[in-house]
């Protein structure tokens, strides 16, 4: 593949222009007559047809150029952007979606995109002046002869003169880059390289030597001898990827002069006019974003595969600095003590960088929701606004890439159970459009989801009812229940209230996935709702999962770490305060009856059996269930490697994973969500 070296580049960029043109044709169906936001949906798809075509991938600048055309009807007020034109962009852009994601698994990006090309088409079928990309160009081309006028000293107006009498056309050529490419000199360099195969360059401002340098705003003038046509010219150029415009003006360096005394009168008397303190004000205004734009690009992307090997590579430090903090305390020697908490401060501090490293704005997840929501509000005949609050919100890479789709499963859940129908917001009192708010936040280490709907709320007696008929509980049970623990039956295995099966949900699964899928991350679920005024669905997440806080444990001769998320409190009872209930011993603890488990048989842990006086428990929890995990005696806390047991050993009841301690021992890591289940 031609530019395979530039591949991840154009991935990576293509998938945040596709997302730029989501959001910016979401705030258009809100605010049609915006032009500006047409412009910038015009200017992501522009560059998105530059790469795609620089790259080789006909078949997406092909279908970018007819979305662009569309785009161009209504940026110049030939066409409205109501909501039937907006449909058939938004066609083109899953399209567009289809193609990058098949890009990146390897496929070559070709895609049937017929149907909705012949839409577009007819689209623009339905104006009497189509203008296309090419005679914008053109347009702009003639209307701007003035701001291209360059100086020439002696020896390069002698070479444009000889040029022209051999035949040769001259050419000043003013070239803008996108404001937020990051990579400006680059993209220089390209546009040198097209330029070069079809002329010769003559002169350039700013200098080769700035521009190398990145010393230049957004816009640099190129002068150039040729015997290709202006028009040619200028596509080539507008196929390096992140140019905005190109003005190609063709001169004659005999009237350059005559031309220049004009405009530098011109530029006398609109200084001697204008020049004010407001004046001098707005520009100093205007050139300080520039500057501070220039600061804010100092970034690089940097592969995640690489972020991972850091992170392995650090974990194994973590280790190393655990078997060295066991040596220093079994040895006593000072030096080697202060030695070693010198290294653990600074080991500790390198931790949270490499974990930050590691940390990605939920925005990645969030992104993709409004979109979601307007396809799923006209599919069922309702009006729904998504409120995102918190986007900014960090979390863990690896936790990003497992919470997106059952994040989509409760925003459908609360758009087709809770939100109402218009007629029955209206007949209720509410105003016709629901509201869904998403919100992200921080608390401890921990990050909070919320999903929030003013709808109809949970009908608790509806969900005890259903979950008897389903024998989910039984009635003794549902007599005890708290209006939470009801909420939570939502989450049983098969539990569905849907009168009717539809596309979007109440086929009686979902959100039991979407719970075994949040406790597998260590999260917890919980829902609260009022009848009539709405839900709200809430999700406790950890910050990270590579390196967590545990509770070391003994049993016999093994020992075992326990997740600090999981453990409520430490306990120690007495043998004579735990009763036998159906074969299942017991405890009351803090009025509250919890099972106990030992894990000496659950782990089938080898050793004499002896009878304590005394238990040695770990309280934990999976949602409300509490229990009782019965263990020889406590060690301590500690910061421990979470180590995959691989693919051999994927199916061990209540492991998840295993670490490597000071002393080169293995602990096992206990799963407490899977031995309460």
């Amino acid at each position: 593949m031609i530019n395979a070296e530039y591949l991840d580049v154009f991935l990576d960029e293509s998938q945040e222009h596709l997302q730029a043109i989501n959001d910016n044709l979401l705030r258009l169906e809100q605010a049609p007559r915006d032009l500006s936001i047409v412009g910038e949906v015009f200017r992501s798809a522009h560059t998105l047809k530059g790469m795609a075509a620089t790259m080789g991938f006909e078949d997406l600048a092909h279908l970018t150029h007819n979305m662009e055309n569309v785009l161009d009807l209504i940026r110049n007020e030939k066409l409205d952007a109501e909501s039937t034109v907006l449909d058939v962009v938004f066609m083109a852009v899953d399209d567009l979606e289809a193609m990058v994601t098949d890009i990146a698994s390897g496929g070559d990006g070709k895609r049937d995109v017929r149907e909705v090309v012949s839409q577009l088409e007819q689209i623009e079928k339905g104006e009497t002046l189509p203008t296309t990309v090419n005679e914008i160009g053109t347009t702009d081309v003639r209307s701007t002869t003035s701001e291209l006028v360059e100086e020439y000293d002696e020896f390069e107006s002698t070479v444009l003169e000889q040029s022209m009498e051999q035949g040769y056309t001259t050419y000043q050529i003013k070239v803008t880059i996108d404001e937020n490419a990051m990579l400006k000199a680059a993209r220089v360099f390209m546009v040198f390289d097209v330029l070069e195969q079809v002329g010769e360059v003559i002169k350039s401002t700013p200098t080769a030597e700035d521009l190398e340098a990145e010393k230049f705003d957004e816009h640099f003038l190129v002068t150039l001898i040729s015997k290709t046509s202006g028009d040619e010219i200028q596509q080539r150029i507008l196929k390096v990827s992140e140019i905005t415009n190109v003005v190609v003006q063709q001169f004659d360096v005999k009237t350059l002069a005559a031309q220049k005394v004009e405009q530098t009168n011109v530029e006398t008397k609109v200084e001697q006019t204008q020049t004010s303190p407001k004046v001098h004000k707005k520009v100093q205004e205007e050139e300080k974003p520039k500057n501070a734009q220039v600061e804010l690009n100092k970034t690089i992307r940097v592969n995640i595969e690489r972020l991972d090997v850091l992170m392995n590579l650090f974990e194994e430090l973590v280790i190393d600095r655990g078997r060295l903090e066991q040596i220093a305390s079994e040895l006593q020697n000072t030096e080697l003590n202060e030695t070693v908490e010198r290294m653990s401060r600074i080991s500790g501090d390198l931790q949270e960088i490499i974990l930050n490293m590691r940390m990605m704005p939920v925005e990645q997840v969030f992104n993709r929701f409004p979109r979601m929501v307007r396809n799923l509000s006209k599919d069922l005949n309702k009006k729904v606004k998504l409120e995102i609050i918190g986007a900014e919100t960090e979390l863990d890479r690896t936790i990003i890439d497992e919470i997106g789709d059952p994040l989509v499963h409760l925003l459908r859940n609360s758009i087709d159970h809770g939100i109402e129908t218009p007629e029955k917001r209206v007949a209720a009192g509410k105003p016709e459009e629901g509201k869904v708010t998403l919100k992200a936040y921080h608390s401890g280490n921990n990050v909070f989801i919320e999903i929030e709907d003013d709808g109809a709320g949970i009908d608790r007696d509806k969900v005890l009812e259903k979950s008897l008929s389903n024998g989910i509980i039984t009635e003794e049970e549902a007599e005890k229940l708290t209006d939470q623990q009801v909420y939570g039956l939502l989450f049983a295995s098969g539990f569905s209230t849907a009168e009717k099966i539809t596309d979007v949900s109440g086929r009686g699964v979902g959100l039991d996935v979407v719970r075994n899928t949040f406790e597998s991350l260590g999260g917890i679920v919980t829902v609260d709702s009022e009848l009539g005024r709405g839900s709200i669905f809430s999700i406790q997440l950890p910050l990270t999962l590579s390196i967590i806080d545990v509770m070391l444990v003994e049993v016999k001769e093994e020992k075992y770490a326990i997740p600090l998320s999981s453990i409520v409190e430490t306990a120690i009872v007495n043998r004579s305060d735990v009763y036998s209930v159906h074969n299942q011993k017991v405890i009351d603890f803090r009025g509250k009856v919890v099972p106990l488990i030992f894990l000496k048989d659950v782990f089938d842990v080898p050793g004499e059996h002896s009878e304590e006086e005394f238990y040695s428990l770990v309280i934990v929890h999976k949602g409300d269930k509490v229990a009782g995990l019965v263990v020889d005696s406590l060690i301590g806390q500690h910061d421990i490697v979470l180590k995959s047991l691989g693919n051999y050993l994927n199916d061990v009841f209540a492991i998840s994973g295993a670490t490597i301690l000071g002393n080169g021992q293995v602990a096992l890591i206990v799963d407490s969500n899977a031995l309460i289940k």
